[in-house]
């Protein structure tokens, strides 16, 4: 499922870092240390391509060995393909670090997380060819339950293969670590059921309960549980018998997983096995890197490998097709894959992440080329798709870019995008919807006409090269704008054609709730000690003139009431996969804070009104009560925009 954020990136804690679960995660990423962005210009006078194996394997081997080392990780397998046959497959480090097993990349199976989703959607379009699925037909006429018709236009599985569906992201309920927690794949689906918060066809937002839906529908309509579906059409076809979707793994592989690992305090700690709960169809395959050669093989000859066939060429072509972009100066979707494209060359693949293991899928078709990577350790999502395969292209493909001459007007148009913005593919109706608050992506206008974007994925500078176009200044990233009607509305990434950049208005920005709640906690809880000393000065001592004033214990008890909410959650929080995999019933018993909190704020608005009529106390002491009071009418705002106020599960 595609890609998150921040780096060092360790084992998630937050919401926003659990809802990358199963993706691409990468993508997101800036380029770690490694090789320059960018290439010389003897370096572009080069020839482009792969020469011969031996050069492959000197520079694979010493970029392997660097990316282990530097972002310390226990175990690699990477598999390259060309013109019909493997020319390189080999595993680095260990699959079991305490035993010393090396990495084998024909036995050692990894977790690819939802490069999974390539092999669904390989499912559905051998149905489709076959007849027996319309990709532009409602899906609910696939399926045992129905998905709500919120817009006029259904769902298709057109929709479903372009992350088109309009769903909003929940995060829960998709992996755990116990095989007794999973449910049946038509169980999950009917149970949790997105929010559709826009019409479909129109935005592409990650979906893995999307590839779950129609990793159903194969199932419905072949008549076949979707990992029987996968083994007898595309594993068996094409001889990848180190290869299941299974869980747990036959016994025939089990002793072949690699171990999965978290770095931390210097050391590889072992995990365990990572189940996908009800989505199996979105991330749950085991593969090593030579089956997953020939996979790779068999797309990019058009569905065939050897005498053996799992599409038509017309279908496979149809597949690996542009379906849907955002603009068409950015890579967008095929049926399922997503573009790549970069250096000069169209690319289509797929990226898949779990807690423990990176992959990425990569295809050139043009050069008849493919390569896989995967990484055992939590730290390879640093590494796992934007370094790796640019580091791989620039060494192959160098296409430096050309010198960039600002416009005059460069500054003025770097004033329109200016803004904070929001990736669209998150919680709107749900509690999660809470995660946003970790932050939001500003783009600000420079001096010289350029942008600077601060983000989850870094810092970067973007120079225009078009109409609304943006390039990264030292690296290859593209972004660009849509203008509807005069105004900014929306951003788009090149390497994440699977999300959109939404500019939010002044009073959604995440920074202004940060702020709001940040001084409202402060203030209460100095209310809270302000509480305390009149209780002293009562006993001990002689009130001040104020000190009696009507209504007070509403605005101490309102403080009281956020303050234990504001330590619950950051208690909470850190155990957040109690909350996303559990019942949430701290939670849930946590959320009546806050509605005590406004029922004390209604009551304290009253008593504000008798204040003023009867002058009560002092003039000062009714302005702090008042403004106490609108601070808890700003804070019950908040948290109903972030879905803390009621029960939104």
């Amino acid at each position: 499922m595609p890609r998150v954020h921040p780096r060092h990136r360790r084992r998630p804690r937050t919401l926003a870092a659990l809802l990358a679960l199963l993706v691409p995660l990468a993508a997101h990423a800036p380029r770690a240390e490694g090789p320059p962005a960018r290439t010389t210009t003897a370096a572009a006078s080069a020839p482009r391509g792969l020469r011969d194996r031996a050069e492959l394997e000197a520079f694979l081997d010493g970029l392997m060995t660097a990316q282990l080392a530097r972002q310390h990780i226990a175990g690699a397998t990477v598999a390259v393909v060309k013109d019909s046959s493997l020319v390189f497959a080999k595993g680095y480090g260990y699959a079991n670090v305490d035993a010393r097993t090396p990495v084998d990349p024909a036995r050692t199976l990894f977790r690819i997380g939802s490069v999974s989703k390539l092999f669904t959607w390989t499912a559905v379009m051998q149905l489709v060819e076959a007849g027996r699925l319309d990709l532009d037909r409602d899906v609910n006429t696939y399926i045992d339950f129905k998905i709500p018709a919120t817009y006029p236009q259904p769902i298709t599985l057109r929709h479903l293969l372009t992350h088109t569906p309009g769903f909003e992201e929940d995060p829960r309920d998709l992996i755990s670590d116990n095989l007794a927690d999973t449910v049946p794949l038509g169980r999950w689906l009917a149970t949790h059921i997105p929010a559709r918060v826009r019409p479909p066809g129109t935005y592409a937002s990650y979906s893995n309960y999307g590839t779950a839906l129609a990793g159903y529908i194969v199932e419905r309509v072949s008549g076949e549980p979707w990992a029987q579906y996968i083994e007898r059409h595309v594993l068996a076809p094409l001889g990848m018998t180190h290869t299941t979707g299974r869980q747990p793994l036959p016994a025939a592989l089990a002793d072949d997983m690699s171990q999965g690992y978290q770095y931390r305090n210097g050391g590889f700690v072992p995990k365990k096995f990572e189940v996908i709960l009800g989505a199996a169809p979105a991330g749950s395959i085991s593969a090593t890197a030579t089956d997953m050669a020939t996979f790779m093989l068999a797309h990019l000859g058009d569905g065939r490998l050897g005498d053996r066939r799992i599409l038509g060429a017309a279908t496979a072509e149809r597949m690996h097709a542009r379906a849907f972009g955002h603009d068409p100066r950015l890579p967008g979707f095929a049926l399922g894959f997503y573009e790549q494209s970069s250096h000069g060359l169209r690319i289509i693949g797929h990226g898949g992440d779990t807690q423990w293991f990176h992959s990425n899928l990569t295809l050139i078709p043009s050069e008849h080329v493919g390569v896989f990577v995967s990484y055992n350790t939590n730290t390879g999502s640093e590494v796992s798709f934007g370094p790796f395969l640019e580091a791989f292209l620039d060494h192959y493909y160098p296409a430096p870019p050309p010198p960039v001459v600002l416009p005059p007007d460069a500054k003025a148009r770097a004033a329109r995008v200016a803004g904070v913005y929001e990736l669209n593919r998150r919680a709107y109706t749900t509690y999660i919807r809470a995660a946003g608050l970790a932050g939001a992506v500003t783009v600000d206008a420079a001096d010289d006409g350029s942008i600077v974007m601060r983000s989850p994925f870094g810092v970067q500078r973007f120079v225009p090269v078009g109409p609304l176009l943006y390039r990264e200044a030292l690296g290859p990233e593209l972004v660009a704008f849509a203008d509807s009607g005069g105004r900014i509305t929306h951003g788009f990434l090149g390497s994440v054609p699977m999300e959109v950049l939404d500019r939010l208005a002044w009073y959604d920005a995440p920074r202004l709730h940060q702020v709001l709640l940040g001084i409202a906690v402060f203030v209460f809880i100095a209310t809270l000690v302000a509480a305390a000393g009149r209780v002293v000065r009562r006993r001990f001592g002689t009130p001040r003139p104020g000190d009696e004033l009507p209504g007070r214990p509403f605005v101490i008890g309102l403080a009281l009431a956020y303050v234990l909410f504001a330590i619950v959650l950051v208690a909470l929080s850190s155990n957040i996969e109690a909350v996303l995999l559990g019942p949430a019933t701290g939670l849930k018993i946590a959320l009546v804070l806050p509605v005590i909190g406004v029922l004390l704020t209604i009551a304290a608005i009253v008593m504000a009104v008798r204040q003023w009529r009867t002058r009560a106390g002092t003039t000062g002491a009714r302005l702090r009560y008042d403004a106490i009071v609108v601070l808890a009418l700003l804070v019950a705002w908040s948290l109903n925009h972030w879905n803390l106020l009621g029960w939104r599960l």
